[in-house]
């Protein structure tokens, strides 16, 4: 049983039991809401520095020499950076600690910030632009160690209330940068006015992250579950469910401006009024997704979200084909909320189907819980991977179609064929078969067989 908070030098808390309910409320929760509040500032300021680039480009007219297809391969590859940066980002903070690994992540956010302040002109190589654009992507993986940080802070009753509150936090910073840009265009300014604003943000999450956070001693790698849940293919099929909630949250909120801009012909200033407003609901809505997959089962409420999101998507097609802004622009924005909900719905399934299979195996009680925190913990990572490379896919999708056909149609189309696909995988794996009869829990108490369907 822990004592209290001890810490040694370079603030490490060495005993740390959040599960016990003496400490909790002696000092473990305030300790805890302290590094979730920092630990939501870094995260915050990472996926807006990821998503730079998604208004950066509406600063860029005919003197930068650009075409569309060219900017959006720049926001694809701040996308291909962000999610493969969240590997290694799971793993580090037990290996250097959540305070000293958030004070690194936070620090890296430098990189991109300042390369693109010195230069952000007409007449910079296209190469240039590329490397700045790359380097955005270590601002994707702070979402990765974000979670793994807060995850071991907060006892198992208040993890998901924690975890919803640091993902919604960070994932906020996407609205946020689009409406400090819609400001600067606003005010007539610059790339380098957005910039100048985000450099000193960086500073100030980095100083707080070194000064107000700390590091637990017990936080281990554990290899073997990493390896476990690598072979496990639950993994891999929520991994390509997320790339179809997650993957289309990230890739659209890159490139919406761009597609309003490009097809519609709208003006900077006209994109940036637009661009925030689906982002930002999406965000909000997220922890709805989790209520509801609390309520009444993560694989229900994910089957029902990828049929709305392939019936808007539906509208945006015919949006487009129809030249509609106003339909478009409607339809894309319940695409993102919709994409939110799926988010929540589906992180809130792996868990789940972790403890499900554990109680398959023959466990029971606390064995249960701890095989399904074990995998679940280390499938986390790998599956917010994997999804985030769904925006990739999606402004590679989009610049293929506009430099094929001068409209994003075809893109649409592939995006509405990829969610019927996720659905009939939703409900080949969890949903098939009779109406279950009991949860996990009550299947763990009476010895039958859980559903996937309750996860």
């Amino acid at each position: 049983m822990a004592q209290g908070v001890w810490r040694g030098r370079n603030t490490w808390i060495r005993r740390w039991d959040p599960e016990d309910d003496a400490f909790w409320e002696r000092e473990g929760e305030r300790t805890a809401r302290r590094n979730l509040a920092f630990s939501v500032l870094s995260e915050h300021i990472g996926f807006s520095v990821w998503t730079l680039w998604s208004v950066m480009v509406l600063f860029m007219g005919p003197e930068y020499g650009i075409d569309p297809a060219g900017k959006f391969f720049l926001v694809s590859m701040a996308t291909l950076v962000g999610a493969v940066a969240r590997v290694p980002y799971t793993f580090a903070v037990a290996r250097f600690g959540g305070r000293n690994w958030t004070v690194v992540a936070a620090a890296l956010l430098l990189l991109p910030t300042v390369a693109a302040f010195l230069v952000m002109e007409p007449g910079t190589s296209y190469t240039t632009f590329l490397v700045c654009a790359l380097l955005t992507g270590v601002g994707g993986g702070n979402f990765a160690s974000s979670m793994t940080n807060i995850n071991a802070f907060f006892p198992l009753r208040k993890k998901g209330w924690a975890l919803g509150l640091n993902a919604g936090g960070g994932n906020i910073g996407v609205p946020v940068v689009q409406l400090v840009a819609l400001a600067v265009i606003g005010a007539g300014g610059g790339p380098r006015l957005l910039l100048g604003i985000y450099i000193p943000l960086v500073v100030v999450a980095t100083v707080c992250a070194a000064l107000f956070m700390d590091n637990i001693a017990s936080v281990r790698n554990d290899t073997g579950a990493a390896k476990e849940a690598v072979r496990d293919p639950h993994t891999w099929i929520m991994a390509f469910l997320y790339v179809g909630t997650f993957g289309s949250f990230i890739g659209y909120s890159f490139a919406f401006g761009l597609v309003l801009q490009t097809q519609f012909g709208r003006t900077p200033l006209e994109a940036a009024q637009l661009t925030f407003v689906g982002p930002l609901l999406g965000s909000l809505v997220r922890p709805v997704g989790g209520r509801l997959a609390d309520r009444y089962g993560g694989a229900r409420i994910t089957l029902g979200n990828f049929v709305a999101m392939a019936a808007a998507t539906g509208v945006v097609v015919l949006a487009s084909v129809r030249e509609s802004l106003t339909l478009f622009t409607g339809a894309f924005v319940v695409l993102f909320v919709l994409s939110g909900l799926g988010n929540g719905s589906t992180y809130k399934m792996i868990p789940g189907i972790f403890q499900a299979k554990a109680v398959r195996r023959g466990l029971d009680g606390e064995a249960a819980l701890r095989y399904g925190r074990r995998l679940s913990g280390a499938a986390m990572g790998l599956i917010g991977a994997v999804g985030a490379l769904g925006g990739l896919g999606i402004n590679l999708a989009f610049r293929q179609s506009f430099q094929g056909t001068g409209a994003g149609t075809a893109a649409y189309l592939s995006f509405l064929g990829f969610y019927a696909l996720c659905f009939a995988v939703t409900w080949a794996v969890y949903l098939r078969g009779p109406a279950p009869q009991s949860t996990v829990a009550a299947a763990t108490s009476t010895g039958r067989e859980p559903s996937y369907a309750e996860v």
